[in-house]
């Protein structure tokens, strides 16, 4: 019995790899640590919709966001680059129209493209408030024929806009941004064509606000905790959805379905929300870059977990070689790789590293080993060997010189390319030509606190301060 499933699946991957295209949903949410899974065993949130998502996945034990701040990951996604090279080096800083997005080369390769939810792509820092219709940085800038969307995070009864058309919906925000994917699905699915569909959570961003309904279980928890498991217990309750109607349109076999957070966990939550790791979201320790991940693909992925270190950068070159598009529709270099054959079968050794920088903190990882360097420490890193000690408590730096040697150089080859790449020199022009907008931030005489529970006045500031 064993060996015809097994035969079946390889029969199944080599016709979809062979020519039909599986339509891509990609799934990501705001500030959720690793942790924070009931399949992690967390001692009071229950998701058991991801736990079955898990279960029948690819399940990843170590997955990393491209950064360990959300507008920096969400760089990494749609471009396949460590998010300094895009030009987006902290939230609030957009993507660069000079880049070469996954959107776009899917809708060259005939998908039907959508973006739900959170953007935070387009230059603007603070409480999320619909797109602007005039915003040049819109995701229908970058390769998206259908979007709802946000700047930045969101939560209960939002106002959000349809391709800059403002639209005022009721209930929680991972709710409504499903049902809106969902509906556009169904709308597509007609025309035969495949779907890619970027579904980007604002929960559990603070300020959480939950339904009652949803933070009740958390009773006993102060009541910022009690609304942020309160809007995860929504979110997992979304992705039930979500599958559920893929399985009822038929979809749920050839879609990957694809889910992660995009940064660590946040401090002051009871209980934590990083499972233990060393850092918080902001941080390059563990605990501010290692996020809940798991891919799944009935046709073609077999239900298993993995400890093979994977990260956001990876999905672009992975539907790449998946769909066999031409290597022009990314802008090298690249920082990911192809998980196609991670698939396919257990892989133990990545070749290729993953580097890490935000702001003063540097971190490189090859397999086991990780040095990091965090703000205020100059040019000294810290050597941790991630098999023996996960929550990084140990530098063994002075055990093994040698090892955090080549680890350094090999950093600084790459934050040499980095460099380049953030100057232009990546493009056909090896210039600069994008004029991104400056940062919008919450700021000037009238401040934003104000603003937080009240989406109307966050649009009417939006302009205000644009």
């Amino acid at each position: 019995m064993k060996q015809l499933f097994f035969a079946t699946v390889i029969l199944m991957s080599s016709v979809l790899f062979a020519g039909e295209k599986p339509n891509i949903v990609f799934v990501m949410t705001d500030d959720q640590g690793w942790g924070e899974t009931g399949y992690q065993t967390h001692p009071v949130l229950k998701t058991p919709n991801l736990d079955k998502m898990a279960e029948s996945g690819l399940r990843f034990n170590r997955f990393y966001s491209g950064g360990p701040v959300c507008s920096p990951t969400r760089a990494c996604v749609l471009t396949g680059r460590t998010h300094d090279r895009c030009g987006v080096l902290n939230h609030g800083y957009s993507l660069r129209l000079q880049e070469k997005t996954l959107a776009q080369a899917l809708k060259n390769a005939g998908y039907i493209t959508g973006h739900f939810g959170k953007w935070h792509l387009n230059g603007f820092s603070g409480p999320g408030v619909p797109i602007l219709a005039d915003d040049n940085h819109n995701p229908g800038c970058f390769g998206f024929d259908s979007w709802v969307s946000v700047t930045n995070f969101f939560d209960l009864n939002p106002l959000m806009s349809r391709k800059g058309t403002i639209e005022e919906f009721s209930g929680d925000s991972s709710d409504v941004t499903v049902n809106e994917a969902v509906k556009f699905m169904k709308t597509n699915a007609k025309s035969g064509k495949p779907m890619f569909v970027l579904i980007w959570f604002g929960s559990p961003h603070l300020p959480a606000k939950a339904l009652d309904q949803d933070k009740a279980a958390f009773k006993d928890l102060d009541a910022a905790s009690a609304n942020h498991y309160g809007e995860l217990v929504a979110m997992d309750r979304s992705i039930g959805t979500l599958r559920r109607e893929l399985r009822e349109m038929g979809l749920a076999g050839n879609t990957l379905l694809f889910f992660c957070s995009d940064n660590g966990g946040l401090p002051g939550m009871t209980p934590e929300t990083v499972g233990g790791l060393r850092g918080y979201k902001g941080s390059l320790f563990e605990g501010g870059i290692r996020v809940p991940g798991i891919i799944e693909w009935p046709a073609v992925i077999k239900p298993r977990i993995t400890n093979y270190p994977v990260c956001v950068t990876d999905m672009f070159p992975t539907i790449v070689d998946l769909l066999g598009l031409p290597n022009d529709s990314m802008i090298l270099p690249i920082d990911g790789i192809s998980l196609k054959p991670l698939f396919e079968k257990e892989l133990t050794t990545r070749e290729k590293p993953l580097g890490f920088r935000y702001q003063e903190q540097q971190a490189w990882i090859e397999n086991r080993y990780k040095i990091v360097k965090m703000k205020g420490q100059g040019k000294t890193f810290q050597l941790f060997d991630l098999e023996k000690d996960p929550h990084e408590t140990t530098d063994i730096i002075k055990d093994h010189p040698e090892i955090a040697k080549k680890m350094k150089a090999d950093f600084e080859l790459w934050n040499a390319s980095i460099d380049a790449s953030f100057a232009g020199q990546d493009y056909p022009e090896k210039k600069l030509t994008d004029d991104p907008p400056p940062q919008r931030r919450w700021t000037g005489n009238i401040g934003y606190q104000p603003y937080l529970n009240d989406w109307k006045k966050r649009w009417e500031y939006q302009k205000f301060i644009k």
